[in-house]
């Protein structure tokens, strides 16, 4: 009678092992690669003026992997002796909250959602399992944990006085890493605009209004009618710019990015992502688009996968923010990885002097690098994480302050 119970108990226990135990770091290694291509060449120059830069990265979903940000990691992108070894200032690490079925980047509904499997298996919190801003929370205390853990070498950026003190600290290569919270689709406010105030409480300064499908705020460039803003989304993004929060068009419709332009009394970002000049994919903006941005005073973010500048190689990045300087100027273009965002890339975050290699190679000078590769970030930030009427910086417009 044992032997017979002994069997199907030893195979019960063997897959609660892999699914455990195995399951979310092959999910992560299999969906968070690097190509393994040839890198360029890097010049004692570029080196050199790499490791003086302030660096920001406007986009990474490394919260989402279970894995420890303070410790040197396997798999994935980045973590923080990566993003020390890279000579990053600030991370934006963004939470991602839902996930559909069969996701693409066409058209997806707004009813499924991959995600619990995932988050059972790394053993997250029971109410993670079905609420989408129980989830955000858990994102955020995650990087609380590790911003303890870190015994200084992480610090959580909320504010113009956490951000100076970063930059303060961060004089010389080697100095602490910058961590930023943001959101990659406010679904996870269920619907509940007072859901904002929890999710500000718990240190988000930026949120994209979609992800990849439509929600109660705003229509998806890869959902399914593709609309513009809500009424809900208009509210949410005036009380977004009301108490210091950074409204973010990444993955929005073409209707939802026209209809933020329109309104937007502060900096706007489109924190990830191309442009469809130099590779025509439907999620990249378009001229009118970067215009629009730009004449807000925010930035576009780049980023370093294939649907964003149509290959992984650092000359491609380089060549997407070349093009939206020389169509609206270099303060409004800026870094956006989608580091751990199940892409895959050439370089991983310890290797970003492959970026600063390349620009330097297009052309840039170093004045335009340090912009590039942080200072437009910082700016923009500084700006958009200071509650209105709390003396914020003037936008920038073609260089010039209004």
């Amino acid at each position: 009678m044992r032997k017979r119970y002994l069997i199907p108990l030893a195979v019960l226990a063997v897959a609660l092992i892999g699914f455990f135990g195995v399951l979310p770091g092959y999910l992560e290694a299999s969906m968070n690669k690097i190509d393994g291509k040839p890198l360029i060449a890097v010049s004692p120059e570029a080196a050199a003026l790499h490791r003086s830069l302030h660096i920001v990265d406007l986009h990474s979903d490394s919260l989402m992997w279970a894995r420890e940000l303070t410790e040197l990691g396997g798999r994935g992108h980045e973590d923080l002796p990566r993003l020390t070894a890279g000579n990053v200032t600030l991370q934006v690490f963004a939470s991602t909250s839902k996930t559909p079925k069969g996701l693409n980047y066409d058209s997806n509904p707004s009813d499924s959602d991959v995600l619990p499997a995932l988050l059972i298996a790394q053993r997250q919190p029971s109410a993670t399992w079905t609420s989408l801003l129980a989830r955000s929370l858990f994102h955020a205390a995650k990087l609380d944990h590790s911003v303890w853990l870190s015994q200084g070498r992480l610090l959580k950026v909320t504010d113009p006085f956490s951000l100076d003190r970063l930059l303060g600290k961060h004089a010389s290569a080697g100095g602490p890493v910058g961590a930023m919270l943001s959101i990659e689709g406010l679904h996870n406010l269920e619907g509940k605009a007072e859901n904002l105030d929890k999710l500000y409480a718990a240190g988000f300064r930026m949120a994209g209004l979609t992800h990849f499908f439509d929600n109660e705020l705003a229509g998806s460039m890869h959902g399914e009618k593709k609309g513009g803003l809500t009424p809900f989304g208009r509210q949410i993004v005036g009380l977004m710019e009301n108490k210091g929060m950074i409204v973010d068009i990444a993955h929005c419709s073409h209707h939802c990015v026209a209809d933020v332009l329109a309104m937007a009394r502060r900096p706007v970002v489109s924190s990830h992502g191309g442009v469809q000049a130099t590779c025509k994919v439907n999620r990249n903006l378009t001229d009118d688009e970067i215009r629009g941005v730009a004449r807000t005073g925010g930035v576009v973010g780049i980023g370093y996968w294939d649907a964003a500048v149509c290959d992984t190689s650092p000359r491609a990045v380089a060549r997407a923010i070349k093009y939206v300087r020389d169509l609206v100027g270099i303060d409004f273009v800026a870094l956006g990885s989608d580091y751990d965002g199940a892409t895959t890339v050439r370089f991983d975050t310890s290797q970003l002097v492959q970026v600063t290699q390349a620009l330097l190679d297009e052309g840039f000078t170093p004045q335009e690098i340090r912009a590039v590769m942080g200072g437009n970030a910082l700016r923009v930030i500084r700006a958009g994480i200071l509650p209105l009427g709390g003396g914020a910086p003037a936008k920038l417009v073609n260089g010039h302050a209004r």
